[in-house]
């Protein structure tokens, strides 16, 4: 469940050629659970159908401030509103609204709501560009507007330049930011996903069934909450948004990213870091031949998690993960306590539907001081929010 989850999200949509990504923004949306009411003005008309909205949306298109149906429709959206959303906003829209300008239903729905507001610009480069658009923008933002800024790509009429509208999947982001718990902002936060490989040679590795999802979930979970968010990661995914990546493979390449950054606020150690690595990988690749099995010495790799759990600043918060097959718990409150950790999310990797590759998992979560939590089955991301609840709770025991 994500903040978008029950909220009513006013969809206005402007006249530019971007409108049709607004198609995208109001299904993805719907999806995450939002109830979506969309404004078309009448410059959007031009460049996408009401049917469509209609179709995709949870209530029909508005267009006009003339509906026998609602004398007053402005009010009626801007009070019940719980986010107003402009994807695309063209910079007609942006004067307007600076200016407190409502000759239609859009604009006026604007000015009459106490909601948060989060506009997502989209125009050719020598518009964006323009003074009076900027001071336009600095202006809004200094009122508390949000705004997702364009991204450099093609245009109309085959340009290629900055003022491309942000992708559906960037603006539904933001949108989740602006509804969700701020309680993380101001704080970095570094998390640590994937599957480490420790190289047998230049064509292989050891490695193990991690695929990243728990630490990516727990990535989105933290932007959402206003964190600056670091994310140390040995797969190959899409980068959440707003979350800086740091590619690294094996332990040590982990264990070295880690360090950099070893004073933020939060470090959750989601990732599974190899607990053995070969002791002599070698430099070529190994051939077989005669039927011949090589053996592979291994050597215990570094534990830095417990340097972390030594070397903790104070007021950060430091969790672990204990992936087991056995003795889930017993494990997981050894593993608390030998590594000075504050929290510790048990994982069953051995049940159904749970731990590596799946897109659900359940997990117990362990604090310092003994107490237990358990978090039922659901999907990565149900799972990360709960364990940043966690964060929260702890970061408000410290003084």
């Amino acid at each position: 469940m994500t903040s978008l989850d029950g909220a009513k999200v006013v969809l206005g949509v402007t006249g530019g050629i971007a409108a049709y990504k607004a198609i995208e923004v109001s299904r993805r949306l719907v999806d995450a659970g939002a109830h979506v009411v969309p404004i078309l003005t009448e410059g959007a008309e031009h460049f996408v159908g009401r049917t469509t909205f209609d179709a995709l949306a949870s209530e029909k298109v508005q267009t006009t401030l003339w509906d026998e149906t609602s004398p007053i429709p402005h009010t009626t959206l801007g009070q019940t509103a719980d986010l107003i959303l402009v994807a695309p906003a063209t910079a007609r829209l942006l004067a307007d609204y600076r200016m407190g300008r409502s000759d239609d239903l859009l604009t006026a729905t604007l000015i009459a709501t106490r909601a948060p507001v989060l506009i997502a610009p989209a125009m050719h480069t020598e518009m964006w560009e323009h003074p009076a658009v900027q001071d336009n923008l600095v202006v809004l933002r200094e009122r508390g507007v949000h705004v997702v800024d364009p991204e450099p790509g093609r245009l109309a009429g085959g340009d290629i330049g900055f003022g491309r509208l942000a992708s559906p999947a960037s603006i539904v982001a933001h949108a989740e930011r602006v509804l969700a718990a701020d309680d993380l902002s101001g704080t970095h936060v570094v998390i640590t996903a994937g599957g480490t490989r420790e190289a047998i040679d230049p064509v292989r590795v050891i490695s193990n069934r991690s695929t990243g999802k728990q630490g990516y979930a727990l990535a989105e979970s933290a932007w959402a909450r206003g964190a600056r968010v670091t994310l140390i990661s040995t797969v190959d995914r899409e980068a959440p948004i707003g979350v800086t990546v740091v590619p690294v493979e094996s332990a040590a390449d982990m264990h070295a990213a880690v360090m950099a950054v070893a004073d933020a606020d939060v470090i959750v150690m989601a990732a599974a870091v190899a607990d053995f690595r070969p002791a002599n990988p070698a430099g070529d690749k190994i051939k077989k031949t005669d039927g011949a099995v090589p053996e592979i010495s291994l050597e215990k790799t570094h534990d830095f998690l417990v340097d972390l759990g030594q070397s903790k600043p104070a007021g950060q918060v430091l969790v672990g993960f204990a992936a087991e097959t056995q003795n889930l718990l017993e494990n997981a409150r050894g593993k608390l306590k030998r590594k000075n950790l504050d929290l510790i999310v048990a994982n069953d990797v051995s049940a159904p539907g749970a731990g590596f590759a799946h897109d659900t998992n359940k997990v117990t979560l362990v604090f310092g001081n003994s107490e237990e939590i358990d978090v039922p089955m659901g999907s990565k991301r149900v799972v990360a929010d709960a364990i940043f609840d966690a964060v929260v709770r702890v970061r408000g025991t410290f003084p």
